[in-house]
């Protein structure tokens, strides 16, 4: 699966805001949009596609596992995605995504299902979202193979033995929230390497993903930022620079903090 290494995320984005951050991420030489079906904004986001060319494109929507129907698990999933189809104006997603962990939910019937939406032309690749170690290895125990795990991942909570585990079974890791809730902005270190680089805290997070490979998707809600997070491909950070952001790493979680293994 070749990813876009930085996207749009538009959670908390609806309406015609999000169709005009659309339209400028586009115009910016964004590639990758993402959503889901709890954000509520699939019509405004088609609207922000509208005359740019699909195919140049990586749509990554969620399934809402509460729209789970009670018997017909296939048939849920297709319907769901069917929805979510109609409401972006396309044939296809590129990657469709278990939003979050429930072990009281059938999570290797509705993978499964969505493997067969693969096989239909309806999704390019089927992954999931905020899945922990034992979470993915419940799906790989069962025949299951994830393209990708979209989690939260930023210095303040560097999660590298789910990383690794990512790497090892040929899992992407995307990155969300990127930034927490913008208190990495402020952190000392990250404005000291900025300044060195004459580049923002938020340039230098992306970047430091970047270098690892870890496409991400920051929200961004007006062109200032849109620019500012896309204007990251003309410098680079040492390996030392990598290592000291590393060390950042407090298991700080923004998302999900009440149940940090999501163990339900």
């Amino acid at each position: 699966m070749k990813i876009p290494a930085l996207g749009l995320g538009t959670w908390d984005l609806r309406g015609h805001e999000c169709t005009k951050i659309v339209q400028l991420a586009l115009a910016l030489g964004y590639h990758h949009i993402d959503t889901a079906h709890n954000y509520e904004n699939h019509e405004a986001i088609r609207k922000g596609m509208e005359g740019f060319d699909r195919h140049q494109l990586f749509i990554t929507s969620k399934f809402k596992i509460e729209q789970l129907g009670p018997q017909d698990i296939a048939g849920s999933v297709e319907e769901t995605c069917d929805n979510a189809l109609e409401q972006l104006g396309t044939d296809y997603l590129d990657l469709y995504l278990i939003h979050w962990p429930r072990r009281t939910w059938p999570l290797t019937e509705i993978f499964k299902a969505m493997e067969i939406l693969v096989q239909k032309g309806k999704i390019r690749h089927a992954g999931v979202s905020n899945f922990t170690i034992h979470h993915l290895r419940d799906l790989l125990d069962d025949g299951c193979k994830p393209a990708a795990n979209q989690v939260e991942f930023h210095p303040y909570l560097y999660q590298k033995q789910l990383w690794d585990y990512c790497q090892a079974q040929h899992i992407q890791t995307i990155a969300y929230r990127p930034f927490g809730k913008g208190s990495l902005l402020h952190d000392p270190l990250l404005r000291k390497i900025g300044d060195h680089h004459k580049k923002t805290p938020a340039q230098i997070i992306l970047r430091w993903l970047f270098q690892k490979e870890i496409p991400t998707i920051p929200k961004a809600s007006s062109e200032k930022h849109l620019e500012e997070n896309i204007n990251i491909f003309d410098f680079g950070l040492t390996e030392e620079e990598m290592k000291h952001i590393d060390h950042l790493n407090q298991n700080k979680r923004f998302c999900g903090a009440e149940d940090p293994e999501f163990d339900y």
